[in-house]
């Protein structure tokens, strides 16, 4: 029996929206990439882009666990001398909240090629409001229905 791997335009992509509010950071942030990459498709290829779509409402009321408010912080460097900048998670909440699961699901997925194709397909909103209504969105917890994973999601949409 053959291995089958799906062409470019057998590829069917869905368009899942998750709410973000009160779910903690890191186990939203697993679930949307494993979504983006396709791990949850049977036709998942390792070395292809076989995910789909996510938009993620209501960014800027993520949970999170312990001091990591004050503590986590963030790094960005100029590669000046000196050029070190350093933000907490607390004051990215209060600029760019989208920033702080954008760089969570990113960090999540492959660093090569495949990563950025695949990063492209993440939608983040601080509102609850998003311009991707005519993709006829459905809720995240379907991506994972007969699996272990996401069984927060179903819970909290119903």
């Amino acid at each position: 029996m053959k291995t089958y791997v799906p062409k470019k335009g057998e590829i069917q992509r869905q368009w899942y929206v998750v709410d973000a509010t009160g779910q903690n950071l890191g186990r939203l942030a697993s679930d949307v990439a494993r979504v983006l990459r396709g791990k949850h498709k049977p036709s998942f290829t390792p070395n292809d882009d076989v995910g789909d779509f996510v938009v993620v409402i209501n960014a800027a009321r993520i949970a999170f666990t312990g001091k990591k408010a004050s503590d986590k912080i963030y790094y960005s460097h100029s590669r000046y001398p000196g050029g070190l900048r350093e933000v907490t998670l607390e004051r990215m909440l209060e600029q760019h909240p989208e920033r702080v699961i954008e760089k969570a699901v990113r960090g999540m997925l492959p660093h090569n090629r495949l990563g950025d194709d695949v990063y492209r397909k993440l939608k983040v909103y601080a509102g609850p409001d998003h311009p991707h209504q005519a993709q006829q969105v459905r809720p995240l917890g379907e991506a994972f229905v007969g699996q272990k994973t996401g069984a927060n999601y179903a819970r909290s949409e119903e």
